[in-house]
């Protein structure tokens, strides 16, 4: 289905993200030709704020590299890749085109998607560029998250071939329009809870969205 372009590990340090401020985060990560994916996370990489990222239902994220050249145009900027904090960067792998439960061989390893990414803002301030978190959220190029179904080892240059998907699969960009954008229906929120492998932060979510509807 695609490739890996980019592979990027990073454990939390001291980034900065204005005129003579910092904050501590794991987003700054580091170009690597191959690391071993665990079932927590790629060896050398970590999160800093855990209440909103890592765990086992997300120890890798994903970006197509097809969204770099519409940013890079859009704010006339350069942006190196892993730009966005994601571990994997690559091709052919758009969020309308990816669904929740896909499960996807990556060299050694499997990975199955858990949730469509709800970036947050560090992704601007990282890149001393505000803006562009905005316009990742409004345009839904967010890429997406995984978890480890099989430990091994990824590479760059590693093809990636989908071997599972759900009966009636449901796009990461679906997600986003009704989850992310808030234009689901009660049944359309309902059809995303009942994902069997969603991950369970992204479902409470969901369902906190159904809750406030009743």
């Amino acid at each position: 289905m695609g490739f890996v372009l980019g592979l990027a590990v990073g454990k939390p340090k001291e980034v900065a993200v204005g005129r003579n401020k910092t904050m501590m985060s794991g987003i700054g990560k580091e170009q690597v030709e191959a690391a071993m994916l665990h079932f927590a996370g790629f060896d050398g990489d970590a999160s800093f704020d855990l209440k909103h990222h890592g765990g086992l239902d997300r120890s890798v994220c994903i970006f197509p590299s097809e969204h770099y050249s519409y940013f890079e145009e859009k704010f006339n900027w350069i942006l190196s890749l892993g730009a966005f904090g994601e571990n994997l960067t690559v091709s052919g792998m758009l969020e309308q085109d990816v669904a929740i439960g896909d499960v996807f061989q990556v060299g050694e390893a499997l990975i199955q998607v858990s949730e469509a990414r709800n970036p947050c803002a560090t992704i601007g301030k990282y890149q001393l560029l505000p803006e562009l978190f905005q316009e990742v959220r409004k345009t839904s190029r967010t890429g997406f998250l995984c978890r480890t179904i099989s430990e091994g080892r990824i590479q760059k240059g590693d093809e990636i071939v989908r071997v599972k998907r759900e009966t009636e699969p449901v796009s990461v960009a679906f997600c986003h329009e009704k989850v992310l954008h808030r234009m689901g229906t009660r049944e359309e929120l309902e059809r995303i809870s009942q994902i069997e492998p969603l991950a369970a932060r992204y479902r409470n979510e969901v369902l906190g969205k159904l809750g406030k509807m009743r």
